[in-house]
């Protein structure tokens, strides 16, 4: 995975921030294959509890990370119980790494 301790830890830390409680967060996509090159910084938050309102959650997450890491481009995804299960969500848990 292409990606820092220090990032790690700093991913973690805002999913808290966001979420309110410590939650299981996933890398997706691009930034888990060590060979590749460039890409957006992928990431699913899991959340036991439905969620009021997820395109807010998710775009402040999304733009919290971004502002940590200097902007780089960051995609995220909720996963609640009162949320669609897409495609993308399968990819996520298949493919993705719990940081």
């Amino acid at each position: 995975m292409r990606s820092t301790d220090h990032q790690i830890q700093l991913i973690r830390r805002l999913a808290v921030r966001v979420a309110g409680k410590p939650r299981r967060v996933r890398v997706f996509g691009a930034r888990i294959d060590d060979t590749a090159l460039g890409g957006a910084l992928d990431l699913m938050l899991e959340l036991p509890e439905p969620v009021e309102n997820p395109a807010l959650m998710a775009a402040q997450r999304a733009a919290a990370v971004s502002r940590a890491m200097r902007g780089r481009k960051v995609d995220a995804l909720l996963c609640a119980p009162n949320l669609e299960r897409l495609p993308i969500h399968e990819i996520a848990f298949k493919e993705g790494q719990l940081l």
